[in-house]
């Protein structure tokens, strides 16, 4: 009882000291890597990327105290992030405070979720989602994760659209437009040093080779170069005419914010009250506020786009900097040799302080120490938007955690325990959201990486939480100049794997329904981003109706001996049938579905064959049986006999055996009707059947083959 409470336990028996210095020295490994990569995983989830350390500091330790798996290494993950990010939008401007503290609250609900589904041993509900369509869906995952970094890969701003194709169209277009080349490079560079350093030596950390290098080098060479300035040191009269006026709607969309706000509280006391005119009143003041956000919003996005397209010069002046619009430098006006550009959000602008970027993006101050350690705050009307997110987020992370799980307990030896497995992830993500963390999951790469370091046990994953509380502590002042590009490339580089197109090749050669699903759910995931959820939900969908088609829809074979002996489908062997008696072998549960499918068949026989004298159902097939089979069964017999034609059943097993008992089925169709198998059956009425019989040789006792 105490083990299945506190599984750690089990880690330390027969545990040794060598054993210890495997484990710090994994630790240690999977923490270099785990520590670049969180911080760009968290900006893919539209976070600060130090969330992403704050996401590895709890996660780790707690789903490997409770988990089953020993090396399973647990915290940010591309396609957890990207939902997580999906999932937000709609609620609150990426980064914002609100954003944040929604992060928070869905790591929480999806930690109770999969908690839950521990506790409850319901760890199987995960099969919901088939493997087609996790695979189309991981598939246009890895697209879009790669994509959505194109835009800090080239130095370049844009809003984002209804749809992300149409956002990469933006990044596109913006890119011929105006491409920081040193951003570029640095991503670049990063790129090369990862590709060429795995294919030097993959135990090398080559993600942390590649941000220290690139970190050095842009603090060295000043990649990074902002100024904070006066609207009135930009000397271009029509851009600061449009930054007023776009502060003008900031302030606008915020103001009819709070109304809309107020309209809503009116609304539900009118719906509380009873006051059905009051509702429709309030709710028609809704809309137009509503539509008058709409169309701000619309002008804000057209004034950003525009000052965001807009580039400068600087030049010197005895104060400090003006800018000019490129190429409409004064006379006698030196350049200082950098482009300019205005930085750009949703909220209002400070027209004392504006800053402009005339260098790369870098990742800034990280504030140290650890989180504080608190419960989230929940909000409940949010909380019922979140959960259908929580719930398909829970899903695809524990799919994601339990086939890394399983592939390395294969390698290891080691017993996995799915429900304990959910546990432990549920843990990671409840406690980890006290800790300011969002979503995680289990990490394939850095799981990888744990077990080619050689874990023995999850300690390595206690030692990599206890290595990124020591950067949390004391080192995030060397981050400061980490470059975005350069943690753009890292997602890209470790989204690369999860692309998998024999995926798509194999789910079609098994069955072609199963290939079309998972293309479906590719080309839906991508049609529909960023609204990932309903990608899934097609597949699912899709595949919960293949699966309810087949079974209403069972197979139906008509038996004949075939060249080894056995009976087989006559349809698939091309086999002739007998004209005298009839074998049907029924694959699938006899249940309300497909009940009068069975019935359909039986009769669709006795029509095609006049001289039919004896049908054996074969039940071999027949796993279970409701009371729609057993009375769909019970006329099956009635008609049969009706028609003078006798009727038995073969290969019955216990439960079908014990539906026909408890109705009296049994004695309906007799016990000497009922044979263990359809050998014996087929032999027992072989003579009686064919009695006066023309048949020269019997379809049913040597192979005849059609011509």
């Amino acid at each position: 009882m105490i083990s299945r409470i506190l599984p750690f336990i089990e880690w330390f028996k027969g545990y040794s000291l060598s054993d210890l210095r495997t484990d710090v020295l994994a630790g240690v490994t999977v923490a270099l890597v785990l520590i670049p990569q969180s911080m760009a995983y968290a900006q893919l989830a539209g976070l600060p990327a130090y969330y992403g350390l704050y996401a590895s500091f709890l996660p780790p330790l707690v789903a490997a105290l409770f988990g089953s798996s020993r090396q399973l290494a647990t915290g940010p993950v591309a396609v957890v992030s990207l939902m997580t990010a999906a999932s937000l939008e709609p609620l609150a401007t990426a980064g914002s405070e609100g954003f944040i503290a929604y992060a928070v609250m869905l790591a929480f609900l999806v930690g109770l979720f999969q908690f839950l589904l521990g506790v409850l041993r319901l760890g199987l509900v995960v099969n919901f989602l088939s493997h087609p369509v996790v695979n189309g869906f991981t598939n246009a995952a890895a697209i879009i994760i790669a994509s959505s970094q194109l835009s800090k890969l080239f130095g370049v701003y844009v809003d984002k659209a209804p749809h992300h194709y149409e956002t990469i169209i933006r990044v596109v277009e913006n890119a011929f437009h105006y491409t920081h080349w040193p951003t570029l490079g640095m991503g670049a560079l990063a790129i090369t040093t990862m590709v060429g350093l795995k294919k030097i030596n993959p135990r090398i950390p080559n993600v942390l080779v590649a941000v220290v290098i690139t970190t050095l080098l842009s603090w060295a060479i000043g990649f990074n170069h902002d100024a904070r300035v006066d609207i009135s040191t930009i000397k271009y009269p029509e851009f600061q005419e449009k930054l007023v006026q776009f502060n003008s709607t900031v302030q606008s969309i915020n103001t009819l914010g709070e109304q809309r706000a107020e309209i809503g509280k009116v609304i539900e006391n009118a719906n509380e009250q009873g006051d059905a005119i009051g509702a429709i009143d309030a709710q028609h003041d809704y809309n137009v506020v509503d539509t008058n956000i709409a169309r701000q919003k619309q002008v804000q996005h057209e004034l950003r786009t525009w000052m965001r397209d807009q580039l400068f010069t600087g030049v010197k002046t005895g104060s400090g900097l003006a800018f000019y619009p490129q190429g409409q430098l004064p006379a006698g006006a030196e350049s200082d040799g950098r482009t300019w550009r205005l930085k750009l959000g949703n909220t209002k602008l400070d027209t004392s302080s504006l800053k402009m970027m005339g260098g790369g993006a870098v990742v800034g101050t990280i504030p140290s120490g650890l989180p504080k350690i608190s419960a989230p705050s929940f909000d409940f009307k949010v909380m019922l938007r979140l959960l259908p997110f929580a719930a398909i987020i829970s899903l695809l992370g524990f799919m994601e955690a339990i086939s890394i799980a399983k592939a390395m307990a294969a390698k290891t030896g080691q017993r996995l325990d799915p429900n304990q497995e959910l546990i432990g992830q549920g843990l990671a993500n409840m406690l980890g959201a006290c800790g300011r963390s969002y979503p995680t999951s289990g990490s394939f790469s850095r799981s990888a990486v744990n077990l080619q370091a050689g874990a023995v046990s999850g300690l390595s994953s206690v030692v990599t939480s206890l290595m990124v509380v020591i950067v949390l502590m004391f080192f995030t002042p060397l981050l400061y100049h980490l470059p975005q590009a350069v943690l753009a490339s890292v997602i890209m580089m470790a989204v690369i794997g999860l692309v998998n197109a024999s995926g798509f090749i194999h789910a079609w050669k098994a069955q072609w329904y199963d290939g079309a699903i998972s293309v479906i759910s590719f080309v839906c995931t991508l049609a529909f981003a960023p609204h990932l959820d309903k990608g899934i939900m097609v597949g699912v969908v899709l595949s919960l109706g293949v699966f309810l088609y087949k079974n209403m829809r069972p197979r139906v074979a008509s038996l004949s001996r075939a060249e080894d002996e056995h009976l087989r489908d006559a349809t698939a062997h091309g086999l002739g049938e007998c004209a005298h008696m009839a074998v049907v072998r029924f694959d699938g549960p006899l249940f309300f579905a497909n009940a009068s499918f069975l019935e359909d068949q039986i009769t669709d026989r006795m029509m095609e064959k006049p001289n039919l004298k004896h049908i054996i159902i074969s039940a071999e097939g027949i796993n279970d049986m409701d009371a729609s089979g057993e009375e769909a069964l019970s006329l099956i017999v009635d008609r049969v006999r009706a028609a003078g034609i006798d009727v038995s059943l073969s290969g019955v097993n216990e439960s079908v055996m014990a539906v026909l008992k408890r109705t009296h089925l049994l004695e309906k169709i007799g016990e000497d009707n009922v044979f263990p198998n359809t050998e014996l059956a087929v032999c027992a009425t072989h003579e009686t059947a064919h009695k006066d019989g023309s048949e020269a040789a019997c379809p049913l006792t040597t192979v005849c083959r059609l011509t």
